[in-house]
């Protein structure tokens, strides 16, 4: 039962444009949809300029629209307080070293069939406009 009630969490989260932890599942749904995924290098609760992105970027409403209909979105955390499995750290460090993310925040963004068409070593300003465009840039690759 525990297994279902996670599963339906999961497809629940990935279905209205929240954050997941699990890249295959991930690719999976933007395969499926045709979407990206954009997969964001974080310090969660220690890294100014990651809570700066957050702030900025990803809790506007103007991105969080753009999300829903164009990416699969996925949190790669290295946070000091918050708890996770060693399963998912293992995974987010595993996740670090095959995309050469070497600082935070860094934004790595796949295609529909996992091939990387962007990557964002640390932040960028002008808001979820210029994400928003860079996006629409990336899906032409």
């Amino acid at each position: 039962m525990l297994l279902i009630t996670g599963w339906l969490a999961l497809q629940t989260a990935m279905a209205d444009g929240k954050w997941i932890t699990d890249l295959p599942a991930a690719q999976k749904k933007a395969k499926e949809e045709k979407k990206l995924v954009l997969m964001d290098f974080t310090g969660s609760d220690w890294c100014g300029w990651c809570i700066k992105l957050n702030k900025e970027v990803f809790d506007t409403k103007e991105f969080e629209d753009y999300a829903k209909d164009n990416l699969v979105l996925v949190e790669v955390d290295f946070p000091n307080k918050k708890k996770q499995t060693a399963e998912l750290k293992k995974a987010n460090a595993a996740l670090k070293d095959k995309y050469g993310a070497n600082g935070f925040p860094t934004i790595v963004v796949l295609n529909s069939e996992g091939k990387q068409v962007w990557k964002q070593p640390g932040y960028m300003p002008g808001g979820a406009k210029a994400w928003i465009a860079k996006l629409e840039e990336a899906k032409k690759k």
